[in-house]
């Protein structure tokens, strides 16, 4: 058999060292298929960015090999990024589950941008292009139609699990462990599997203990229940649903990401019974037992829905004292803080709050924990292994995991992003970096939000900005006023006349020195009082704000 000169190269632009941002590439000659364009959510220290995405540069440079784009499923972290990556590059078609592709359809509405060349997945679909073979297998997750994709290349077989866990009694269809186990059997190159929950011994529970839970609590508590959970855990809001059938109860949706999961939910007939759902109007005629609310705001989010009704901020729900609130979820990291504040906010006024432990079975996530990635590393029995979607702590875990279950560890890649692995005649090695990381999304701007901006913003937010008005006449180079000062975030001017009067006195000065030794220039009076004010303002205050010259000029002699 002849061998292979070309090898299969496989790329993360997202998805490694990180939660989210999930974007896998494979590329074979003068073909590339990509898997998934997710988004991140910025941390904190990210003020004003809206989203992260992926750098796209190396896609861009080999837009003309782009065959398609194949969709895991419709999470935001797998495709929240598709609206961007449309604009950046051409996208020839769209292969993702149904439910997936409502949801991007839905999102390329809102932003106004068209595109119609979708292919629904389904279990039985194979796509074939000159140098792969792609085929798709059933997995269970927190949300309906989730996929693994098998990708069969000249120089072996590559499985990318998607989200997955293993639930053998979940709430929707089961995964095709059947078709795992016959791709293991036959022969897998190279595995890339989801690290989201290597970190968690054990086996993740199972969404039927979630619903009998649920059940129990909503069956025997005689008030309204308030349930906050994700809006993208399609599969919670349904059986949280039918628990409200079973129990004569009305369901009021606040929060527009519930709103549409609902519809979502309403229109795939996930949720059957369309009368279940009323506004808060209809809830003023029935009794408190017959209600049950269903709101975001389950990471404390200060927007969100159940936000606004523990600050007494909502403008059409009242907390009653014998109101139930249920926080269906589990805290991502970093957001533990705002959670407690308004799980605090709930008890202070007056109600009772069930919030997922290892005595009240409320929540369970969607990711395989320690030993179903060992299910998974033995049904497939890959050669070589990868662990990707994951921060490093969990790749590298996942890695030792891979070990266990007997992978030579020179046969495992712990990658970043932008690392090329290379497959040739049925080995793996690496294979260099291509340009990999990320970029800001700020309301409509993207790119152009750079450290420098994130800095100036931070400073802002911890120093607060100073803005000076100068009125200079230039051809007599004289202050025709007394220089004036406004700040935000620095120090309420009202209250700090003394400081702001030497502000202004320290920059009459400066101004009226500079105008004395140099031709009047706009730029480098500027630069001079920002010079010299800055470390004044600091040796007074400790602080350091940015600060804004702006000068009105007077041509008069």
């Amino acid at each position: 058999m002849k061998e292979n000169t070309i090898a299969t190269q496989v790329i993360a632009l997202g998805g490694l060292g990180e939660v989210g941002k999930n974007m896998y590439i494979v590329q074979h000659d003068k073909e590339i298929i990509i898997i998934d364009a997710g988004v991140m959510f910025p941390e904190e220290s990210l003020l004003g960015v809206d989203y992260v995405i992926q750098d796209v540069s190396y896609l861009k440079k080999n837009e003309d090999k782009i065959k398609c784009l194949f969709i895991t499923h419709g999470h935001e972290d797998h495709i929240g990024g598709i609206p961007f990556l449309l604009q950046a590059v051409h996208i020839p078609k769209i292969y993702a589950p149904k439910i997936a592709k409502d949801l991007i359809e839905k999102k390329l509405v809102e932003r106004n941008i068209k595109f119609d060349d979708f292919e629904v997945i389904t279990p039985d679909l194979e796509v074939n292009t000159k140098n792969f073979k792609v085929e798709f297998v059933n997995t269970t997750h927190s949300i309906p139609d989730s996929f693994a994709i098998k990708i069969t290349t000249p120089n072996g077989v590559i499985f990318e699990t998607g989200d997955f866990k293993f639930d053998l009694t979940p709430i929707g269809p089961m995964a095709n462990i059947h078709k795992m186990a016959e791709a293991g059997h036959n022969g897998v190159t190279l595995l890339l599997s989801d690290s989201t929950n290597a970190l968690s011994s054990g086996y993740s529970k199972s969404e039927s203990a979630v619903d009998e839970t649920l059940n129990d609590i909503i069956a025997k508590h005689y008030g309204r229940v308030i349930i906050a959970t994700f809006a993208s855990n399609i599969y919670r809001v349904k059986h949280i649903a039918e628990t409200c059938k079973k129990y004569n109860r009305k369901i009021v949706v606040f929060g527009r990401s519930m709103e549409n999961s609902v519809d979502l939910a309403l229109n795939n007939n996930l949720i059957n019974d369309s009368s279940l759902f009323i506004d808060a109007s209809q809830a003023k005629s029935l009794k408190r037992n017959e209600i049950c609310i269903l709101c975001t705001g389950s990471q404390g989010e200060p927007l969100a829905a159940l936000s606004r009704i523990a600050n007494g901020q909502h403008r059409q729900i009242s907390l009653l004292n014998d109101d139930l609130v249920i926080f269906s979820s589990s805290p991502i990291p970093g957001n533990a803080e705002s959670i407690n504040r308004i799980i605090n906010k709930l008890y202070l006024k007056g109600v009772r709050v069930y919030t997922n432990t290892e005595f009240s079975d409320i929540h369970t996530s969607g990711h395989a924990k320690e030993e179903e990635l060992k299910w998974m590393l033995h049904l497939i029995k890959p050669k070589y292994f990868m662990p990707m979607h994951g921060e490093y702590r969990m790749l590298k875990r996942h890695a030792e995991i891979g070990k266990l279950c007997g992978i030579p560890e020179e046969n495992i890649f712990i990658c970043s992003n932008g690392d090329v692995i290379e497959l040739l005649n049925g080995t793996v090695s690496r294979g260099g970096t291509v340009t990999a990381g990320d970029v800001y999304v700020d309301g409509s701007r993207v790119g152009d939000i750079g450290s420098n901006v994130i800095k100036d913003r931070k400073l802002m937010s911890q120093d607060g900005i100073l803005i000076t008005i100068l009125n200079i006449n230039t051809l007599q180079r004289r202050l025709l006023l007394k220089p004036n000062v406004t700040a935000r975030g620095f120090v309420l001017v009202n209250e700090n006349q003394e400081l702001i009067g030497k502000i202004e006195h320290k920059i009459a000065e400066v101004t009226t020195e500079f105008l004395n030794k140099y031709p009047y220039n706009y730029t480098d009076l500027k630069n001079q009082i920002i010079l010299e004010l800055l470390p004044f303002i600091n040796s007074l205050t400790g602080r350091k704000p940015i600060i804004l010259p702006v000068i009105m000029e007077v041509n008069q002699a």
